[in-house]
């Protein structure tokens, strides 16, 4: 497919007319028009099946309860395009391995399981029975049960993570990295040390009645579209909507909602933020510490006045701890340190603290622009000291809002997918089933691949995902991926992951979302849970595309029966009824009570929030507030150094995740490419180049391993001086892999510390 490369400054609205255009494109394209306008028209719906996208909650009350993004979702996934065995007859892998990620996942849907084949560098065909013999055998060949890593996308139903966590437990193992290590796991570290719950505070109908919300390091117009929604109508109401994010997005200035004719066909369109600040990567602590410090030193002159503070004293009496150490460090900390780190005034954040304080109903949301630094969690519950001072926790339209990624991480989670899983948990599996599960923590996402670098592991099963691409530091990633004995790939479309086999590997077809699952018992759904803790029934209705693929619930159910054995548990009967694997989550995970009767309850069922009933898992049973100190740099660089640029990674607005759906970005303009270096034009004339020129990006790093890029295209664009953005999977490769948030192993992909230079080669990059 022939792409032609422009720069067109987008100056439209969010959403609108674009955002129908590109839907219908995506329709078109898929092969199954009619079929996924019926699909479309089912997303997010009762008795529908839920978005393959992002984790936003659903409103059930719309009549298009979709995105553009998630229609791209829906059609990638339903398509008559094939991967069949012909195709790895007539491509070796090395061959496929110079392709582009979006040629890779464009060939379409895989339809047989396949091994690989070292001979012949290809392909060939494996009956499924064969292909758990093989499992079996290479896991059964392990000297010790942690020399397996079971990885775990956060598309995986509850009923498949559930599965796959009892079966690694059985086994032996805690090995269970997964995506979350890589993108919220700061969220959920930094939640539970504050108000003791890993999770929001708040349901989908507070954005309806707060007055201020304030938006961290997410851009919704990319990568969780509907929440546009909710902001535009919070703005619409009066709200205030401030958002602070390094790049100027789009999707938080204005939105076109395109369920609104006459919104498509004119230029209307609503306000979102009422005020937008840019800080410098990494510097949303500074800022939120900026606030407080204004906040706190009108609070004291109120009190010296004999008047009331402006903090919520009764609430902090009654549930709080550590407030006054946090006030010793607010005092401690300097001006000059708040607004050098993080690049706004003082005048800026006065503003901001002004909008806050007049609010009466605050939530504070955030996504992975405050989760891949390292000092990500001290950040993180700044934002909570900050909402926890005026007691914005446990009333309606308040509280804390991490917005997650794909559409389960967070289920996957709740179910047990977690290599440092709780004490209750662990407790809870015991006694149902009857064995005694590993106590001792496993290995998240980094140290999974440090110890496939090391040799120490055997065996990788990926339940969905593209680790290959989600990783940093590629070529270690890589590397680590190709020293196991066996991988195993459970996946809908060809990745990068299948390209980079073990000595031994398979890939395994699953049913995507959008089709129908039907087992021994007839057909069946799945369960997922979203950011705001609501599980929800999915049930596809399509045909899939080859009777050889198989449910993801059914593949973990025949790998663990054919490595296991039916002594502790029937998987094939679970394979063949899910209602059975809901009835052990009922018993084994707080929460769900009457579980498959629930599954009825239209738009799902809620799970419920201690902490926002105020209630706190904590030591002394209270929210805890945080007293780090900032940070002396965002990035920890040798001998004091100042990196020249700090680089971020993010999505194009035609991709999710590491799935490449085309190569434009319509709201940053950027057309038919995706190698660009966004950056700000004072450092393009800084540095003697110009707009569209060529450069080589290099890490600066401390461990001697040389990280380079080449021959990206500079853009000017609108973020602040020193920043620098690029796309991934295309810069991982400058993400070190010993780069990792404190306390969390979450790799700092928005905080690379980089260098450029124009680039000495010729454009001959290749578009496939």
């Amino acid at each position: 497919m022939k792409f032609k490369p422009s720069i067109k400054p987008y100056t439209g609205a969010a959403g609108g007319w674009g955002a129908l255009e590109s839907t219908t494109r995506y329709v078109f394209d898929s092969k199954k028009v009619l079929s996924n306008l019926r699909n479309l028209m089912r997303v997010n719906k009762g008795r529908g099946f839920d978005c393959p996208g992002c984790a936003w909650g659903d409103d059930n009350h719309s009549t298009f309860s979709f995105c553009e993004n998630g229609a791209k979702a829906v059609t990638w996934e339903a398509t008559r395009k094939a991967v069949e065995p012909e195709f790895f007859a007539k491509h070796s892998v090395s061959t496929l391995r110079e392709q582009s990620d979006y040629f890779l996942e464009y060939q379409g849907r895989l339809t047989h399981p396949m091994r690989y084949d070292r001979a012949t560098d290809r392909y060939r065909p494996v009956s499924w029975e064969a292909a758990f013999d093989l499992i079996a055998r290479h896991v059964k060949a392990m000297s010790h049960p942690d020399q397996i890593e079971l990885y775990t996308s956060g598309r995986a139903s509850n009923e498949a993570s559930y599965l796959y966590q009892v079966f690694g437990r059985l086994l032996g193992t805690n090995n269970f990295p997964d995506c979350s290590n890589m993108c919220h796991e700061a969220s959920g570290v930094a939640l539970k040390q504050s108000i003791g719950v890993g999770k929001g505070t708040i349901r989908l109908d507070d954005f309806e009645k707060a007055d201020a919300i304030f938006v961290f390091g997410q851009n919704p117009g990319t990568n969780h579209p509907r929440m546009l929604h909710s902001l535009r109508h919070a703005a619409d109401r009066g709200a205030h909507v401030v958002s602070f994010n390094t790049l100027r997005e789009r999707g938080l200035e204005r939105f076109a909602d395109p369920q609104k004719p006459l919104e498509v066909v004119t230029t209307k369109a609503g306000r979102i933020s009422s005020r937008y600040y840019q800080p410098n990567l990494g510097g949303d602590m500074a800022a939120v510490r900026g606030m407080v410090k204004v906040l706190l030193e009108r609070h004291r002159l109120k009190l010296a006045a004999g008047e009331p503070g402006l903090f919520d004293q009764a609430f902090l009496d009654q549930n709080c701890a550590g407030v006054e150490a946090y006030f010793d460090a607010v005092d401690a900390t300097s001006w000059d340190h708040i607004v050098s780190q993080s690049g706004l005034s003082e005048q800026d954040l006065r503003e901001a603290a002004s909008i806050y304080e007049s609010a009466e109903r605050v939530i504070c949301t955030w996504a992975m622009g405050l989760t891949q630094h390292k000092h990500s969690v001290p950040t993180i519950r700044e934002i909570v000291n900050l909402q926890l001072l005026f007691g914005q926790l446990g009333k309606p339209g308040a509280g804390l809002c991490p917005v997650r990624g794909h559409s389960n991480v967070q289920g996957n989670r709740t179910m047990g997918i977690d290599e440092k899983a709780p004490a209750a948990l662990i407790d809870s599996l015991a006694a149902h089933f009857n064995f005694t599960p590993p106590r001792e923590k496993g290995h998240n996402t980094v140290e999974a691949l440090e110890a496939m670098l090391r040799g120490e592991v055997k065996v990788l099963i990926a339940l969905g995902g593209n680790l290959a691409a989600a990783a940093p530091d590629t070529a270690r990633t890589a590397q680590a991926l190709q020293a196991c004995d066996l991988t195993v790939q459970i996946s809908t479309k060809l990745n990068r992951s299948h390209l980079l086999p073990g000595r031994d590997a398979l890939i395994l077809p699953t049913l995507g979302r959008t089709e129908a699952d039907i087992q021994a018992t007839g057909p069946q759904f799945i369960t997922v849970e979203d950011s705001f803790s609501m599980v929800h029934a999915s049930e596809g209705v399509g045909k899939p595309i080859s009777e050889m693929q198989r449910s993801e619930t059914a593949i973990v159910c025949g790998i663990a029966d054919a490595v296991l054995g039916s002594e502790k548990l029937d998987w094939m009967a679970l394979a063949g009824d899910y209602n059975l694997i809901r009835n052990h989550i009922e018993a084994t995970i707080p929460g769900f009570k009457d579980f498959n009767a629930r599954c009825d309850i239209k738009g799902g069922f809620y799970l419920g929030n201690a902490a926002a009933e105020l209630r706190f898992n904590t030591p002394g049973n209270k929210a805890h507030f945080s007293h780090a100190p900032l940070p002396d740099a965002v990035i920890p660089m040798p001998n004091g150094e100042k990196a020249p640029f700090t680089l971020q990674t993010l999505r194009s607005h035609d991709q999710y995740n590491t799935t490449i759906y085309g190569l434009d970005d319509r709201y940053r303009g950027v057309y038919g490419q995706r190698e660009v270096l966004f950056i700000h034009p004072q450092d393009l004339a800084a540095l003697g180049l110009n707009d569209g020129e060529l450069v080589d990006i290099e890490t600066l790093w401390h461990d001697g391993v040389e990280r380079v890029v080449t021959g990206f295209k500079l853009v000017s664009y609108d973020i602040p001086r020193g920043n620098l953005a690029a796309y991934y999977p295309e810069t991982n490769p400058l993400v070190p892999m010993s780069s990792f948030g404190d306390d969390t192993h979450t790799p700092t992909s928005k905080s690379v510390p980089v260098t450029i230079r124009r680039s000495e080669a010729a454009d001959t990059r290749r578009i496939a």
